[in-house]
């Protein structure tokens, strides 16, 4: 038995040192994942967005050409797609890199 009354083969050093490696390169990828920016357009071009890994909108682009003050809606559901297109890359992202660790099972981020 080692300390604390594990026994040895997980407590011995070898495998606590393995789980606190792998934590300690889960949050290196989280804080990686949350400063990566996420682009995505809608339009054609004509409105992107742009976001982080923490959801947060940077940057939000759009056309003049879009810009006609007779049709909001078409603008509004153009920004709307743009930035959950960018969100969803983030999300994917995400889960993507973080499958590394999770063995494939979605978790929420």
């Amino acid at each position: 038995m080692a300390k604390h009354g594990l026994p040895q083969s997980f407590g011995g050093g070898g495998m606590l040192k393995q789980v606190q490696k792998m934590q300690e390169e889960m949050l290196r990828v989280q804080q990686e994942l949350e400063e990566k920016e996420y682009t995505s357009a809608s339009g054609g071009g004509a409105v992107s967005a742009t976001v982080n890994g923490k959801h947060e909108v940077l940057s939000l682009t759009l056309s003049s050409d879009v810009v006609d003050p007779e049709d909001i809606d078409m603008l509004t559901d153009l920004v709307i797609a743009a930035v959950n297109g960018a969100m969803n890359q983030a999300d994917e992202t995400a889960q993507k890199e973080m499958s590394r660790f999770t063995g494939g099972m979605k978790l929420p981020f």
